[in-house]
């Protein structure tokens, strides 16, 4: 289908949603966020697809974060309550997707940005990228993005983010654990490339598997959560994909997934 907002493509087993608006700095516009959801759908949904990069188009900017203009507009409060069931349902479609989410941040990852890479399963950023939650300084919070960023670094380093406003470079968030790996700009792309290559490759079904178990385990009492994680075991152990990837390591060679 169509996009105004982003672009998506796919080639091989990846699909790569691209933020495209560099007019408003790929602010997170409803258009852009119904855009974003339909696109992750149809990624969903497509079986040849194995990995979802998401990136941007825009040279020194992933998102600069919520549409300001949108906030300001004055419409009924039930409106707005209604508006902002976008982030959740972005949030949780990306965590329920059953496919790996590589976050391909290359510019700058501001305010609702960042509980958009946060909610992605890995995140690859630029050197030249900043992050931060800015929403304080203009008279707002990052209500829709504070429980992802209290679920992926620590309680003082969350508060000190969403109190100051103020924005860290790509390995001060590497180093709080926002971002796993931080590149120079010539290997961004090569970079990018080979971990979604990477996670394509691995069995569809195990990888479904496993991303599913992780969501549903977060928040779970430590006993209830490894008891739920030891079910899940055994049904990895019942597939096809398990057994093949066993032998073909015992027997030196790839494996053959067929996503049973």
């Amino acid at each position: 289908m169509p996009y105004e907002t982003l672009g998506y493509e796919v080639a091989g087993a990846i699909a790569t949603i691209a933020l495209d608006q560099p007019e408003t700095r790929n602010a997170l516009s409803d258009a852009l966020l119904d855009e974003l959801l339909a696109a992750l759908e149809i990624a969903r949904d497509d079986e040849a697809v194995r990995c979802v990069v998401l990136s941007s188009t825009h040279e020194t900017v992933f998102s600069g974060g919520g549409d300001l203009a949108g906030f300001a507009a004055d419409v009924p409060l039930v409106h707005r309550h209604a508006a902002n069931d976008r982030f959740p349902r972005l949030f949780t479609l990306i965590g329920e997707l059953g496919k790996p989410v590589l976050c391909a941040a290359r510019g700058h990852v501001l305010a609702g940005a960042l509980g958009l890479a946060l909610a992605c399963d890995l995140v690859i950023a630029g050197e030249r990228a900043t992050f931060g939650t800015p929403e304080i300084n203009v008279g707002l919070f990052p209500f829709m993005i504070a429980a992802l960023v209290a679920r992926n670094i620590g309680r003082k380093k969350t508060t000190e983010l969403l109190l100051l406003g103020e924005r860290i470079d790509a390995h001060e968030a590497q180093r709080l654990g926002i971002v796993n790996r931080v590149v120079a700009p010539a290997e961004f792309d090569a970079a990018v490339a080979d971990w979604a290559a990477q996670l394509a490759a691995k069995s569809p079904l195990l990888m479904k598997l496993g991303r599913d178990a992780l969501f549903a385990q977060q928040d779970m009492a430590f006993a209830g959560a490894l008891e739920y994680l030891r079910a899940q075991l055994a049904l990895a152990l019942s597939t096809d994909d398990a057994r093949e990837g066993m032998a073909a390591f015992l027997e030196r060679r790839e494996p053959r997934w067929t996503g049973r």
